[in-house]
């Protein structure tokens, strides 16, 4: 874990990304249809107009937490996923999860290639509007370099379609005649980010008085999702070591082809796993079971945060200029990759009978 380390010259950016996060982090709390990233990068670039050139003594670590600490956010993620679970509850949605992920990614390719679109933005964009939003778009960027003008651009499209899926998908779910269990589908595949699921879901549980059975079921949905984050990222793995082999002229070491960050994500939610079915079969039980089932539930906030505290360090390396500028492609890419998901997961539905 030797390149994790904290630096001393990282300690004042740290601190700063650290204080700047947590308004953010209760700006969220309170408006979670907007979440506490898109409220930290928008005071991340509003500092950073503040600051200007005051901000060279905190680079160091804005930039370690831009990069690192998003790390450390994905690999937390992991204590939110239990494999077991996901697989047992989840793998009726697999189908439907596989085909509107593949959409998204040929939609993104092709786009890409027909608008011009900086093809580091277009996978961002196309992996964070398949998969979940800010958590797919935190581990995606790392793996093919993306800079802060391009985590920032991508974010702020998933966030425009995450505020509209919130809002207009129980009435659209209404309006297409959809069951309990089929709005719980359609939610779970169709909307970008875990929030603005767990949003839409619980207004359709309020609207039809399930009282938590469609966000339960969203929410599986969706994480069974977040899984695609490890194949997806090994493939992008795989293209960028395989592009910088051969533009070297270099031999591809295939064991460092996944990243190591995924590595750990990947043996975190293999532990909660194991815990999760030792305390369901009764080895693990009382306060034992409740303190390990309350440190995991500590890491899921720990990991949010980090989220949160990374996309404030991307705020203040943000070019405000240039976002506004180049806003115009990434956004028609973002509404393209979300209306074919909604089209195919809905289509997925009638094709295996769910609907």
């Amino acid at each position: 874990m030797g390149e994790y380390n904290v630096n001393k010259e990282n300690i004042k950016g740290i601190i700063f990304c650290f204080l700047m996060a947590i308004p953010a982090w209760f700006l969220g709390k309170i408006m979670p249809i907007i979440g506490g990233p898109v409220f930290s990068i928008l005071i991340g670039i509003l500092v950073a107009s503040l600051l200007k050139d005051g901000k060279k003594t905190f680079q160091p670590g804005i930039n370690f937490v831009s990069k690192k600490v998003l790390q450390y956010a994905v690999i937390l993620l992991g204590f939110g996923l239990n494999l077991q679970m996901i697989i047992r509850v989840g793998r009726i949605s697999i189908p439907i999860i596989v085909c509107t992920i593949a959409t998204s990614l040929i939609v993104s390719y092709i786009l890409c290639k027909a608008l011009n679109i900086p093809r580091r933005i277009s996978v961002l964009v196309g992996v964070g509007s398949s998969i979940c939003g800010g958590s797919a778009i935190a581990a995606t960027a790392p793996v093919i370099d993306a800079d802060s003008d391009e985590i920032a651009q991508a974010i702020s499209v998933i966030f425009f379609f995450n505020v509209i899926a919130a809002l207009i998908f129980p009435i659209l779910g209404d309006i297409l005649g959809l069951s309990n269990s089929g709005f719980a589908m359609f939610a779970g595949t169709a909307i970008n980010d875990t929030s603005s699921v767990t949003a839409a879901a619980s207004s359709w549980d309020s609207i039809h008085r399930t009282g938590s059975a469609v966000l339960d079921s969203a929410t599986i949905v969706k994480l069974t999702r977040t899984l695609a984050i490890i194949p997806i990222t090994f493939c992008l793995s795989l293209y960028e070591t395989k592009m910088s082999g051969v533009e070297g002229g270099k031999k591809i070491n295939f064991l460092a082809m996944l990243p190591r960050f995924i590595l750990y994500f990947i043996l975190c939610s293999i532990i909660t796993s194991l815990f999760d079915l030792a305390i369901g079969k009764g080895v693990i039980t009382g306060r034992s079971a409740s303190m390990v089932t309350g440190f995991f539930a500590l890491m899921k906030k720990v990991s949010k945060f980090f989220i949160v505290m990374a996309m404030g360090a991307i705020g203040l390396n943000t070019d405000i200029v240039k976002l506004i500028k180049t806003g115009g492609k990434p956004l028609l890419l973002g509404a393209s990759c979300w209306i074919s998901i909604i089209l195919v997961s809905l289509a997925m539905q009638v094709v295996t009978g769910l609907l």
